[in-house]
């Protein structure tokens, strides 16, 4: 074997050894059962016409890589901004360990999420025994603040009633009377994370506003961030504009920290996190905006029931997206916008002129979140480049419209094409249809880079194999640098590999 103590080999390289080379042609041949080249070969042309095209975009029976995840993901994410708030999900330990792997994959963090554990007899029964025990060991193990409740589909199907069910553990002594165990239901089997996330922050809002007279505070605005793989970098950064602005705000499910624990020899199960303090003096703000307005649909519509003036955003980014955002926090707060954040936009359209001979004119496929994918076929535009193929699994109707309304404000929308609630294997077809220069989204779309030779660029969440992403902001003037940067290297490095078989390179004076 090729393994050695002095030659110690990573997986990757390991099994691209001939050894394993042979073991698993010999593994393909005997269990596989697979189709000869020629037929596989042929299989994969028909794939690539427009007929099939037609078929694939035709299909509503099936989902095939869907580029969303389902409801309990956004409710365990939305929890983990709140301080000390432990996440508890009323259903199987399969389902929870989904949930937070997917987020520690993407943060390289630990995620915490515990389960109420129900196997077959509470699917049969219910599951209030599951709820009065898995509450009572959350808190006495792990000291929380307070207990985030969510479900998943099994819970849902049977009918479980969190409200009656965390009412009888509190009179069980599970947790004392007035602990704070906001809940939120969140079926697995329709919507996607973005209505999790939306659901859970609204649950947790009720659960403190619902008993307390408002009181307005003047100038006072709450900033909710929507579900965001950025939240890292992109919190850290709108709060530095408005901390800039001197703007008087409450960051409401602030996860930046929750994910970004420093390694100082302090082992922090929580970090961070909006306070609940600071979750109750918010119903008394003026104004709550939010930065994915698909993301937090019925929280803004209970905050407006409140008398709290609302505003919405689609993941401000690039020159329009933060323009308007800023401009909106000057007209609530009656704060100018300083000079510094005004040179900081001067950077960034400068920065774009300097790379315009590049980015002009380069076709693109983008996918993911509703919001995701508005943002950045707007900020595609401004770089002069065409937002050839715009995907949203999660997409509805109504962003479908949206998307059409800003694709023909620009002429470089044109050719655009919207698709709300397809795939990532429907995104397939397109690209070898309708191929373009780049694709924006998450990591699973290395197979659509391999099947298809389009370079990735890896934007939104979930970003599993490669690392740090996370730390760097998207929106804001510094973060349209940011993602400005890294749509040039990938230009950039396409273009070197495909001028390398002229053996030499006259690109140096880029």
């Amino acid at each position: 074997m090729p393994q050695s103590a002095e030659k110690v080999l990573d997986h990757v390289p390991l099994f691209c050894e001939p050894e394993y080379e042979k073991m698993f042609a010999r593994k393909k041949l005997k269990f596989e059962c697979p189709h000869p080249d020629k037929v596989v070969d042929a299989q994969y042309e028909f794939t690539s016409t427009w007929e099939y095209r037609e078929k694939n975009l035709a299909r509503e029976a099936l989902v095939v890589n869907p580029a969303k995840a389902c409801q309990p993901l956004g409710a365990v994410f939305a929890a983990a901004g709140f301080e000390r708030t432990m996440s508890f999900v009323h259903g199987s330990q399969g389902c929870v360990a989904y949930y937070r792997s997917h987020l520690s994959r993407h943060f390289k963090e630990p995620s915490s999420a515990v389960s109420s554990s129900m196997t077959e007899d509470a699917a049969v029964f219910g599951g209030l025994k599951n709820m009065i025990d898995g509450l009572a060991n959350t808190y006495q193990l792990y000291d929380p603040k307070m207990i985030a409740v969510s479900t998943t589909c099994m819970a849902e199907v049977i009918g479980d009633d969190l409200h009656g069910f965390i009412e009888n553990a509190k009179n069980e002594g599970s947790v004392p009377a007035d602990f704070d165990v906001p809940f939120a239901h969140t079926p697995a089997f329709v919507g996607s994370h973005v209505d999790g996330y939306d659901s859970m922050v609204k649950g947790i809002l009720e659960n403190f506003w619902k008993s307390t007279e408002r009181v307005p505070t003047p100038a006072l605005i709450n900033i909710i961030p929507g579900f965001d793989g950025f939240c890292v970098g992109n919190n850290r950064e709108i709060k530095r504009l408005l901390d800039t602005m001197g703007v008087t705000y409450i960051f409401i499910q602030d996860a930046s920290d929750q994910f970004d624990t420093p390694s100082d020899g302090e082992y922090r199960m929580y970090d961070g996190g909006t306070k609940i303090e600071d979750v109750k003096a918010a119903k008394h703000a003026e104004a709550t905006i939010s930065l994915q307005h698909y993301n937090t649909r019925k929280t803004l519509d209970y905050c407006r029931e409140l008398g709290q003036t609302t505003a919405s955003f689609h993941y401000p980014l690039g020159i329009g997206g933060t323009d308007e955002f800023l401009m909106k926090i000057s007209e609530l707060s009656k704060r100018d916008i300083p000079e510094a954040i005004d040179r900081d936009r001067g950077r960034l359209v400068d920065a774009m002129a300097d790379s315009q001979s590049w980015l002009h004119g380069k076709k693109y496929g983008i996918y993911g979140d509703p919001d995701f994918v508005y943002s950045m076929a707007r900020f595609v535009m401004e770089t002069g480049g065409q937002p050839t193929h715009c995907l949203a699994t999660n997409g509805t109707a109504a962003w479908e419209a949206e998307m059409k309304e800003l694709l023909a404000s620009s002429p470089f929308g044109g050719g655009a094409q919207v698709w709300a609630g397809k795939d990532l294997w429907a995104m397939r077809s397109l690209l070898l249809t309708e191929p373009v220069d780049l694709l924006i989204g998450n990591s699973y779309g290395k197979y659509l880079e391999r099947d298809t030779d389009t370079p990735l660029v890896r934007l939104t969440f979930p970003i599993f194999d490669r690392h740090h992403h996370h730390r760097f902001p998207l929106m804001g003037y510094q973060g349209g640098l940011r993602l400005l940067t890294v749509i040039l290297d990938k230009i950039f490095d396409r273009l070197d590999e495909d001028t390398m078989c002229q053996g030499v390179s006259y690109d140096l004076t880029r």
